[in-house]
């Protein structure tokens, strides 16, 4: 590769001050969306109570919020390639702002999933946030970038997990959106004020012989986006009615599998015959970005199934559960961020240096080894923080490695789309996860003498782990897969 200048005479290979300054700014809105969500994590027992929902129903509270986001991401992603980065993410950062601020209002599950949604379309921030890093820092640097905002990720995971569980404890959940309202307006302003990029000139518009400008009809794919959008929920929705084991939540579910199945193959038809697809399937279906997209896909789920199924293990009454309260729960977790903000900038070096897939197969393996030592040892809150520690050392070399794969496999003109498909895939991913989770726990469940209520049995969170743990070796397999189809790949300019 030869070396050249930019034109700011700084190397090719050397991140330039610019890129770090807007590589912090998004650093802090990682930050506080992953503060903003682990705050609400050791609150999930309380909100089953105090909204008198079911398990499985309580797995929306995450799963609205993520299928929402999963709908938006390719959709901002590719807008944020047409109109500018910055212009998208103020929007979308506006919105997630208003979301927050009706949080901590809420009086019923109706209402909370409303302001999930809100929520969800916020998140589709982040194709745009790693879109920016892919534009401004040197090619062989990016996993750096992408290492830096996967830690920042944990730190607010950290500072939610601490907060939270004092906060839900001491104040009650609604505290937990209160809190993030001066954070999440002060962004907007420092995003205004001091981000600058090279915006991208509108595909609304072409140049024509005569060198004017002509425009051009490139609409966004409103089709794709409702057609995966009711696919996506029905399936879910299917997870939610099998726990009734009745004969008409059986035919319900059934239905509903069946309306997934019908609204997935009209997508794909959508798809493969629209100007401006929502998910383009010749960048999806290449050999090297679907494998790594799969592997995104495995992270998003391993996350949000231990998001929603360790509260609730912790704060369910003995023998069930360990009777704890909304602070131990937060403390159990703690481990699992904390090896997080660790290496997620160590995994961002390791990879600038060995290259993404060995570090993928390494962190495939180690996860692996977390889920298995979750489904064999969780009969204490220290072997819990251990084995979730171990997982989250492998789900950070996996997401770090996997990202960076696409990245470098995308051409720069096509990276905010695909990013955004990630994002999708990943959040995809994250929305299976609790649903399931839920699942399980609904499914499986008792009551206990002299308490008032349901809880779920052993044998649900040993289904629950047992999922998990064959997931993450079938991901051991896809690595070392990835790792063949991906010699030959060179870093795109």
């Amino acid at each position: 590769m030869v070396m050249s200048k930019t034109p700011g005479d700084i190397p090719a290979d050397k991140i330039s001050p610019l890129a770090w300054k807007t590589l912090i700014i998004l650093s802090l809105l990682a930050t506080m969306v992953m503060y903003a969500e682990t705050m609400l994590l050791p609150a999930i027992p309380n909100l089953i109570k105090d909204f008198h929902i079911s398990y499985s129903i309580s797995s929306w509270i995450l799963t609205t919020y993520l299928v929402a986001g999963a709908i938006m991401t390719p959709i901002t992603g590719k807008l944020s390639d047409i109109y500018g980065k910055k212009k998208m993410l103020l929007i979308v950062v506006s919105i997630y702002a208003v979301g927050v601020s009706l949080g901590g209002f809420v009086t019923n599950i109706s209402e909370m999933l409303i302001v999930r949604i809100i929520q969800g379309i916020g998140m589709s921030m982040f194709p745009i946030a790693f879109g920016m890093i892919r534009a401004q820092f040197p090619i062989r640097k990016i996993a750096i970038g992408q290492g830096i905002i996967t830690s920042m990720f944990a730190s607010g995971a950290v500072i939610g997990l601490v907060a939270g569980g004092h906060l839900i404890q001491n104040y009650g959940w609604q505290t937990t959106f209160f809190s993030i309202i001066p954070v999440v307006f002060a962004l907007i302003m420092i995003i205004k004020k001091f981000i600058h990029t090279d915006e991208v000139i509108s595909q609304w518009k072409t140049e024509v012989p005569n060198g004017s400008m002509k425009n051009t009809k490139n609409p966004i794919d409103i089709q794709g986006a409702v057609t995966l959008a009711i696919s996506i929920t029905a399936f879910l929705m299917a997870l939610t009615f099998a726990q009734t084991g009745d004969q008409v939540g059986s035919s319900t579910m059934a239905g509903l599998a069946t309306i997934g199945v019908i609204y997935m193959v009209l997508f794909v038809i959508i798809e493969k015959r629209s100007k401006s697809p929502l998910i383009d399937l010749k960048i999806l279906l290449n050999k090297v970005i679907l494998p790594a997209n799969v592997l995104v896909m495995i992270v998003g789920m391993s996350m949000f199934m231990v998001f929603q199924t360790i509260p609730v293990l912790i704060q369910s009454p003995i023998p069930l559960g360990f009777g704890e309260n909304p602070v131990a729960a937060a403390n159990v977790q703690l481990p699992f961020a904390l090896v997080l903000l660790i290496f997620g900038p160590t995994s961002g070096f390791i990879i600038s240096k060995l290259g993404s897939t060995k570090p993928i197969i390494a962190g495939s393996i180690i996860g692996a080894a977390g889920f298995t030592g979750l489904l064999m040892y969780h009969s204490t809150e220290l072997l819990v923080s251990i084995n979730l520690a171990v997982l989250s050392t492998g789900l950070s070399l996996i997401n770090v490695g996997a990202m960076n794969v696409i990245m470098v496999a995308t051409p720069k003109q096509n990276v905010g789309a695909s990013l955004g498909m990630s994002t999708l895939i990943r959040i995809i991913g994250s929305s299976i996860g609790p649903a399931m989770a839920g699942m399980f726990m609904q499914t499986h469940k008792t009551s206990i003498s002299g308490i008032v209520g349901t809880f779920p049995t052993p044998d649900s969170y040993n289904l629950i782990f047992l999922c998990a743990t064959i997931v993450a070796i079938a991901s051991i397999g896809l690595a070392i897969f990835l790792r063949s189809v991906s010699k030959n790949l060179v870093y795109t300019k």
